[in-house]
């Protein structure tokens, strides 16, 4: 009978000698060493021609070898053939430049578009063809059927270890992508806040794969902090520990759930990582963009800011975290979740831009309110407000919105009249009165009517 390899061979012991699990995890180390001889001889002939039937069978790679797609088949048929001879010839783990072939693999498989299944196939396609023509060198060389068992299995754990290190290197380029994505998405937003040129939001816009609108408005969230409960206690806008969905926490963590509802629409562009979490939404004047986020935001405080070109995206920003700095007032975001339109409170915005000078116009002119004590000046304040809101300015009228007794209007009235004098009938007193009772109101609260 032919013998296994050249002259005086090294050889194992026998397979029936060895514990099962040596066998199972490196069945290889049960081969003669010598075997690893006739093998490189048959991989000359061998790896041609699991090159040829891999592009014939496999239609993913039905195609011309050129360029890195060529270059990538190629080598990895022929690293995973000469490897597994060095495998049989000194039972080495194998070294992690052969390794990174299958990586390079999988990280290929990725950028080509592809899932695995197509090179999962081509490994089994390479075992298959492997297997035939190295039973055949077995029966030549007079190795036992133990032997030659031992042999098939050996054949498919090496690609079993090809087929781990490609799924990794796939893995990682889908992860890389995912992070370049989220980085470049992240820029976009830092652009579109910064109010970057053009020709720059365009480039940033392509590298983020998010298609620049023409319209843009930004959504400011509530600070982690402030949930259904609606306690928030300062200007950051929080994609915070608790629940995703209570407020609770901070950072990407407790915004998993907005992040997930926000996925599927294309046009919310979302910025969730930071101290101040926002949004941008691509022309949110169709039909149904706006509830679609509103639904996602449905148990969280929110602005939507007004609609601008995409140059300004950066003041609809602004504005909407203006308005969400606040969390009382009638004019302001309120304690209730869900998503404020601050198209819908531009004066307030106008209000709250300079709270200096809103205080500054609200010693001036509500100064004749100072000599009361505060319950009484707060209860005056809540009726003129409304006195100058009504369509008639009857006591009737203001005592209906109040909840008064109309005797009890007309009284607060009359002292008002007897406080204020002739600039209620001067109609820039009047009218600068009125924004001094509306941003006092939104900077502190309503008046106790």
């Amino acid at each position: 009978m032919t013998a296994v390899v050249p002259a005086n061979p090294p050889l194992r012991p026998p397979v029936n000698g060895l514990a099962n699990s040596f066998v199972r995890d490196r069945p290889w180390a049960a081969l003669p060493q010598g075997l690893a001889a006739l093998i490189r001889a048959e991989n000359v002939r061998l790896g041609p021609e699991i090159v040829r039937e891999i592009r014939r069978q496999i239609p993913e790679y039905a195609r011309p070898l050129g360029g890195g797609f060529g270059v990538g088949i190629q080598r990895g048929a022929t690293r995973a053939l000469a490897q597994f001879a060095e495998l049989i010839a000194d039972d080495a783990a194998p070294p992690e430049e052969s390794l990174q072939v299958y990586r390079a693999l999988g990280r290929g498989e990725w950028q080509e578009g592809r899932s695995l299944d197509a090179l999962q196939a081509a490994y089994r396609l390479g075992g298959r063809l492997a297997w035939r023509r190295y039973a055949q060198v077995a029966r030549r060389a007079g190795m036992p059927p133990a032997a030659t068992a031992v042999l098939a299995e050996a054949i498919f754990a090496h690609i079993d270890e090809m087929a781990a290190a490609s799924v990794e290197g796939y893995s990682e380029a889908r992860a890389d992508a995912v992070g370049t994505l989220r980085r470049s998405r992240r820029r976009l937003v830092e652009l579109l806040t910064e109010g970057a040129s053009m020709a720059v939001l365009v480039e940033a816009a392509r590298s983020a794969r998010w298609e620049l609108p023409e319209r843009i408005a930004a959504v400011a969230l509530a600070s982690s902090g402030s949930g259904s409960n609606g306690n928030s206690n300062g200007s950051s806008i929080g994609n915070g520990g608790g629940s995703a969905t209570s407020g609770g926490g901070s950072g990407a963590e407790g915004y998993a759930a907005v992040a997930a509802g926000l996925r599927p629409l294309a046009f919310a562009l979302a910025e969730l990582e930071g101290p101040e979490p926002c949004l941008y939404l691509a022309d949110p004047e169709l039909p149904g963009r706006r509830e679609q986020v509103g639904r996602v935001l449905a148990d969280r405080r929110a602005v939507l800011g007004p609609v601008v070109p995409v140059g300004q995206a950066g003041q609809s920003l602004r504005w909407a975290r203006t308005v969400a700095a606040r969390g009382t007032g009638r004019g302001a975001a309120g304690a209730a979740p869900g998503l404020l339109r601050c198209d819908e409170r531009l004066s307030s915005v106008l209000l709250l831009g300079d709270e200096e000078l809103v205080r500054l116009l609200a010693a001036r002119r509500l100064a004749p309110l100072d000599g009361l004590t505060e319950k009484r000046r707060h209860r005056l304040e809540a009726t003129l407000l409304v006195w100058l809101e009504s369509s008639r300015g009857s006591a009737p009228e203001v005592a209906e919105r109040l909840g008064l007794h109309p005797q009890t209007a007309r009284q607060r009235m009359r002292k008002i009249e007897e406080l204020f004098g002739p600039a209620l009938t001067d109609p820039d007193a009047r009218f600068e009165i009125e924004l001094a009772l509306r941003g006092r109101e939104l900077m502190d609260g309503p008046a106790e009517a």
